[in-house]
This record gives C-alpha cells, sequence and structure tokens, in this order.
C-alpha cells in the first residue's frame, strides 16, 4: 500500500498558496484493509476514508467510465490493480494531477508542472468532457489564477461540450456551489469571461448572458456596455473582500436592463422591477440561499432609488429607511449599502467616487436607532398611535441630526 497527496494541495503549495486540506490516493489497498487500519468510510459513490486521527481523506485509487449524461453518469471502479497514473488520467486539468510521494518526490505524468510555469490551464485528456462540472471549475480557476490562461484545444473541448448538451444535464446544487466559489474568488469576472466564451453562460444564466451588447447613457455610465458594467461591479465587491450575498446581489442588480424595449435604449426605464423578477426566476431555478436572495432583491429593486436620497425630504428619507427594514435589520441594511457602492464605482472612472447617498442613509439609521421605541410605545393611550408616534419620534431625531 502506498499513499501520495494529490490535487488542490499539491498544485496550491506549488503556486505558493496556503494548503487547507489535503487528499490522498492510496495505491494497491482494499476497501476492508483501509478499515482494519481503523479508517472510516464516507464515500458514497466510490471507496473514500478518513484518517482516524487527523480526519484528511483517503482515497483509493481508481478509474471511472462514462455511462450517462451529467455529472453522475459513471461507472467507478477501484481496485488494488489500478496505479497511481491511471488515478490521475482522471483528473480534470494537468496542474491538478500531480502526486507527491512521502519522500517529497513530485509524480507528473501529464505535464502540469510545465503548465504551472506557462500559466496554462489544460485538461488531461479528451476525458473531461464526460463531466460537465468541469466546465464550472475550469472557469471558477481562471478567476482564482488570474494570470492564467486557458490552452485553446482545452476551450474547443469545452465550446463542444456545450454544444453537444452536457451542461445541460447540469443539477441546480452544483452550478450554485461553483458560481458562489467562483465569486469568492480573486477576480470573479474572468469565472464569467470564461464561461461565455463558450457558451455555458447562455444556458445556466441566460439573464445575466444577454446584458452583453446592450447600452446604457453613457454620461453616468462611460463603459456603456451592462455587461462590462456588471463585470466591474463584481471585481470592485471583489477587491472590497465583501461578503457572498453582497457579490451576489452585485452580479444580479441589472438583469432587468436585459430586457429593456429597444426603443427606448439606452434609457432602462422600469428596469429595477424587471431585475427583481427575472431574479427571483434565478433563485428559484438555481436553489440559492435565502440571505442572497432576499439581499439580491433588495439591491435590484432599490439600488437606483437610493441615488435619490440627497434629493428626498426628511420624511421620505426616514419612510425609505423602513421600506429597507433598515431598524430591525442593520446588517443587511449596511450590505445593500456596500452593493449599491460597488454598483457606483463600477463604472468607467468612478473608481475612487464618492457615495454621499449611502453616507446619509447611514446618519439617518443612527438618528433613528437613537429613538426608544418602547418608550414611546409605553406612551401612547391607544395601540394605534404608536407606529405614528414612533415616526415622529424618529424623525425628529432625523432632522436634529440632518440641521
Amino acid at each position: 500500500m502506498q499513499t501520495f497527496i494529490v490535487g488542490g494541495a499539491v498544485r496550491d503549495e506549488l503556486l505558493g498558496f496556503a494548503v487547507k486540506d489535503k487528499d490522498y490516493v492510496v495505491v494497491g489497498s482494499t476497501p476492508e484493509a483501509m478499515l482494519a487500519a481503523g479508517f472510516k468510510p464516507v464515500g458514497k459513490d466510490f471507496p473514500v476514508f478518513l484518517h482516524p486521527k487527523t480526519h484528511d481523506e483517503y482515497a483509493l485509487a481508481r478509474t471511472e467510465r462514462k455511462t450517462a449524461k451529467g455529472y453522475k453518469g459513471f461507472v467507478v471502479h477501484a481496485s488494488p490493480e489500478v496505479t497511481l497514473e491511471q488515478d490521475l488520467a482522471r483528473r480534470d486539468l494537468t496542474i491538478n494531477a500531480i502526486a507527491k510521494a512521502a519522500d517529497g518526490q513530485l509524480i507528473d505524468p501529464f505535464n502540469g508542472l510545465a503548465d504551472i510555469k506557462s500559466k496554462t490551464l489544460r485538461h488531461v485528456s479528451d476525458a473531461f468532457s464526460e463531466d460537465p462540472v468541469r466546465i464550472l471549475r475550469i472557469a471558477r480557476f481562471s478567476a482564482r489564477l488570474v494570470d492564467f490562461n486557458i490552452a485553446p484545444e482545452t476551450m474547443a473541448l469545452m465550446r463542444n461540450m456545450v454544444q453537444a448538451g452536457e451542461v445541460d444535464a447540469l443539477v441546480a446544487e452544483r452550478v450554485w456551489q461553483e458560481l458562489a466559489k467562483g465569486l469568492m474568488e480573486a477576480k470573479p469576472s474572468k469565472m464569467f469571461e470564461v464561461l461565455r466564451a463558450c457558451g455555458a453562460l447562455q444556458k445556466i444564466l441566460p439573464e445575466l448572458d444577454r446584458l452583453w451588447g446592450v447600452p446604457q447613457v453613457a454620461q453616468y455610465h462611460p463603459e456603456v456596455d451592462t455587461g462590462v458594467h456588471v463585470m466591474m461591479v463584481i471585481d470592485y465587491a471583489a477587491q472590497q473582500n465583501f461578503s457572498l450575498p453582497i457579490r451576489f446581489a452585485a452580479l444580479m442588480h441589472d438583469l432587468g436592463k436585459g430586457t429593456t424595449p429597444a426603443d427606448i435604449l439606452p434609457k432602462h426605464i422600469g428596469h429595477e422591477q424587471r431585475s427583481v423578477s427575472l431574479l427571483k426566476d434565478v433563485c428559484k431555478r438555481l436553489r440559492v440561499p435565502n440571505d442572497c436572495k432576499e439581499l439580491g432583491v433588495m439591491v435590484a429593486k432599490f439600488h437606483g432609488k437610493l441615488h435619490q436620497a440627497l434629493q428626498m425630504r426628511p420624511a421620505t428619507l426616514l419612510e425609505f429607511l423602513v421600506e429597507l427594514d433598515a431598524i430591525r435589520q442593520p446588517d443587511r441594511f449596511k450590505d445593500f449599502l456596500k452593493a449599491c457602492e460597488a454598483d457606483s464605482r463600477g463604472r468607467t472612472g468612478f473608481a475612487e467616487c464618492a457615495t454621499p447617498a449611502a453616507d446619509l442613509m447611514l446618519k439617518v439609521l443612527q438618528a433613528a436607532v437613537t429613538v426608544d421605541a418602547g418608550a414611546v410605545a409605553a406612551s401612547c393611550e391607544t395601540p394605534e398611535q404608536i407606529k405614528l408616534k414612533v415616526f415622529e419620534a424618529r424623525l425628529e431625531a432625523l432632522k436634529a441630526v440632518l440641521q
């Protein structure tokens, strides 16, 4: 029995990244031998075990054979006769098909080291085309390894996969999982650039894909193209290390511009409400978590209204704050402002622009929360008076702050 470190741990160490988890492949063993050594079985579709002390994953060397469309359409064969090279051959990219022996020796049968040196993402074999999740993974890697390029033959293979309908077999949870990981990488726009280039974005997120080529008013959007703007917005959110819900909201905020009637372009009257409707469709289809959906809806619906805050009267400002449920959910409200900041600064020439409307709304919130709503309610003679009296008290606090 021989064990080797494989996959991401080897790749990240070679790239100088911090290694979080180590995965091992075991050659020349059986499930019975692993159980006898104290390992705990966890694999459903193939033999994977947890080390009794470190809890690292140890998988028996295996081969795979495609039997149906989608990422689950495989028959797995694991036995003591499967070699390390056979196991590495089923992996997606050459940079992920490098193994490290216990003595530190690197086993690199598919020239992954050369591709790391040349900064190339290249498929190991034509078996890459058997698993559509690999399209999402290579797009995600592109967002992380921003100075890497996809080998032309690999991009051609990805396009063929899309045309063959492989992407249509992807399940919602897996699509969301990979998109969420990609959004949290250094430059999320590269993920969508890759998905567009191979045709996959039109299949999995047509609402987003149609934004490219849609013009906006150049006075407010010097970059003009809506798709370009959205990519600038999510990259700004990534630069600021914003959370996943903020990045998702930034990605989805302008979906409605893709359905603007041609005769009113480059204006986008009413795009906010159309964005909300499309966003809800996306969230339902991809089973997006509630925190991402709720913030996404809020940003899509109200990002335009926020820009008008500087012209609002005090009572209207307070009504807007209530509409955003900011007093009860201040953290979500602050995330809303961060997403709107990304929208404002994700424009050509606006990366360092001030966001006075967001600053004003924070000041409004701070004033509103100084009011003791409980004390105001206790002073009311009837329950019907409470809402009005609390609003009036908060309005007076707001006026004092604004003066």
